[in-house]
């Protein structure tokens, strides 16, 4: 069967550059997305649903590892017409007498929002939404959840003195294939040829080139040209054989056609 890799994540987290990157490294290695909740994805990773996954905190690290990847702003959500839609920032003591509704599926890990509780809470952030815009509350979530539940007549603003909700790759510790490394180094953003991760081959040296002569040919050293190299060569002009030579043919030329040199004066 052909490897193959499974990537968890829960919603509000966007896998899409990380998917690219990878499909460009490994295109024969398919990566299959696994949607799952927030409260399940441990249960995914420790049962072997998927190899890794982009999960929320806390996670269970007595039996997965996980490298943080960034901590969410958390921001309120409230009607487009709400008093707090006129300002840049609120804090949870703005909030003190404004229902705040706590979904069950919260991910922010607080006990009790601030302000005053609803008379139920909702089963899912998606219902809370729902409820905000009816009129009903508002909501606090983290940045992500926000923009993924939008709606044309809901806004959101930043929130001081909230938890903050973390985003982590984890994955099960004893099961740290060459795949689950090969993610770990796309997330952690190192090139395609960084030595860190799987194991790299080593380098193979260059071979040198063979010369006609059966030998292997060196290169020539620096500053010298190929002429200069070789000695006693009848074009080199560098060569003090060359130039004596050169002397004598010339004198043996000038003999043999007649010539000879500047003739003497009589006395």
């Amino acid at each position: 069967m052909s490897p193959s890799f499974r990537l968890a994540y829960v919603p509000g987290v966007t896998p899409s550059k990380w998917v690219r990157i990878w499909n460009e490294r490994l295109p024969d290695v398919p990566l299959h997305l696994v949607t799952v909740s927030a409260a399940e994805a441990g249960d995914v990773l420790r049962d072997g649903g998927a190899d890794a996954g982009l999960v929320r905190l806390p996670v269970d690290r007595t039996v997965l590892s996980a490298i943080p990847l960034y901590t969410e702003t958390t921001v309120v959500v409230v009607p487009k017409d709400h008093v707090v839609a006129a300002v840049d920032e609120v804090s949870t003591e703005d909030l003190a007498e404004e229902i705040v509704l706590h979904p069950l599926d919260d991910v922010l890990g607080w006990e009790r929002p601030p302000g005053l509780p609803a008379f139920e809470r909702p089963a899912t952030t998606a219902d809370a939404v729902e409820l905000v815009a009816a009129g009903i509350g508002l909501l606090v979530v983290p940045q992500s959840l926000a923009r993924l539940h939008h709606r044309k007549d809901l806004t959101y603003r930043p929130i001081t003195g909230a938890p903050e909700s973390g985003v982590v790759l984890s994955w099960p510790g004893e099961a740290t294939t060459d795949l689950v490394e090969d993610f770990i180094g796309i997330v952690r953003g190192r090139t395609v040829n960084s030595t860190r991760g799987r194991q790299q081959p080593p380098a193979q040296p260059k071979a040198e080139r063979p010369t006609t002569g059966g030998g292997t040919q060196r290169k020539p050293a620096a500053g010298r040209s190929a002429g200069q190299n070789r000695r006693g060569t009848s074009g080199g002009s560098g060569s003090s054989g060359g130039s004596r030579s050169g002397s004598k043919s010339g004198a043996k030329s000038g003999s043999g056609n007649g010539r000879r040199g500047k003739p003497r004066r009589r006395s």
